[in-house]
């Protein structure tokens, strides 16, 4: 049996990689092992490896976040991780590492795995965010990889751009749509009751990270989008808060004090996927600079406000609404989110990121490699 060992750091990420995991475990080829890291095992975060827990076992958790989200308490906490990851991966001896996307925790488990020479599997590679030391991240676990799972055509031929060889990149669709298809999903009332709130008239889903390679911006332009809010009319709002990013914290203060002042709101560190994404059925948009509003949202028909600069160079579906940082930006978002000529024009929305079975398809892939030769990798020159 292949030891396959995913890595998850965040609530998201075990969101999209849900139905993998359980594929994984149901395949009596496959020896799934999982460690957990990063933001699961924060109580700030809502220590949501207890979620993890209630379906699958962990193999191991690696604490390594500090009590600080500066740039020098995240570069830290990364060495903290690669060291911890070397101990954790010569334990447990996979024969191969999923990882997926970006974030600087992963960057750390990719480094590990590539010097103890297990081979990397990587998921959501040759995408775009010009607003984030994402970006470097993402591209610098693609060089370390040897299996590429994209969401796109075009982010599977960046991949080969980078000088991956194309026998051993695939696009199997963003993970996230496979969670839309097989997850089900809360009914309305159902979903008031499971966040202890009742929708509106008009209601969004809140969503806004630090755009990490700006210099302290997080809370002026948080709170440009406060602001406008306080504009809207029969609104209610549902926040889901920052990631342990640069400047988090900061967002996080203010989603606080905002849902402490305002009845129409409600603030959550985890919605977890089940209720998440039900959420999205029920609302008019999503708000803020989240990927979810891009790779997710469009497969409810509903609108996005994206703002400012986080997800700049993505692909993006119709529905998406880009707009500047300001409050006056965002207003004329707002405008137009609830337009009739753009209303109309959501239901006919395609999303591009939909493939089915990414699950499936990724573990065909991983079960026909042959892991003893592919670490040795040759630069693919178009």
């Amino acid at each position: 049996m292949k030891k396959v060992c995913v890595v998850t750091g965040t609530r998201a990420e075990y969101g999209l990689l849900y139905w993998l995991l359980k594929e994984i475990k149901a395949d009596n080829e496959l020896k799934l092992q999982i460690i957990v890291t990063g933001m699961h095992l924060s109580p700030e975060f809502g220590l949501t490896y207890k979620e993890i827990e209630k379906e699958f076992k962990i193999d191991k958790k690696i604490e390594m976040l500090l009590s600080s989200d500066t740039s020098i308490g995240i570069s830290k906490s990364m060495g903290l991780a690669q060291i911890s990851f070397a101990e954790a991966y010569d334990e447990l001896k996979p024969d191969i590492a999923i990882v997926l996307g970006d974030r600087y925790e992963i960057f750390s488990a990719a480094s590990a795995a590539m010097i103890a020479r297990i081979p990397i599997a990587h998921l959501h590679g040759g995408e775009t965010t010009e607003g984030a030391f994402d970006e470097a991240i993402r591209h610098s676990i693609t060089k370390m990889s040897h299996l590429h799972f994209t969401a796109t055509d075009e982010y599977k031929n960046r991949v080969i751009q980078l000088g991956e060889n194309p026998n051993r990149v695939f696009n199997v669709g963003a993970m996230g749509i496979e969670n839309i298809k097989r997850l089900k999903l809360l009914p309305k009332r159902e979903l008031e009751k499971a966040i202890d709130f009742k929708l509106n008239k008009k209601n969004v889903i809140v969503t806004f990270h630090p755009v990490t390679l700006e210099n302290s911006t997080a809370k002026e332009q948080f709170k440009e989008l406060l602001e406008a809010f306080n504009e809207l009319k029969e609104t209610n709002i549902i926040f889901t808060k920052a990631n342990s990013d640069t400047d988090g914290r900061i967002i996080n203060e203010m989603i606080d004090e905002y849902v402490s002042k305002n009845d129409n709101a409600v603030a959550f560190a985890s919605m977890g996927a089940l209720r998440y994404l039900s959420a999205l059925r029920f609302v008019d948009g999503v708000v803020g600079n989240s990927s979810s509003g891009l790779l997710e949202a469009p497969s409810f028909k509903i609108g996005t406000i994206n703002i400012g600069d986080r997800q700049k160079g993505r692909i993006k579906a119709s529905s998406i609404i880009d707009c500047e940082p300001t409050k006056e930006d965002i207003k004329r978002a707002f405008k137009k989110l609830y337009s009739k000529r753009f209303q109309e024009r959501l239901p006919k929305t395609q999303n591009p990121y939909d493939n089915r079975s990414a699950s499936q398809k990724i573990i065909k892939e991983i079960k026909k490699a042959d892991l003893n030769t592919i670490l040795k990798k040759s630069f693919y020159d178009l």
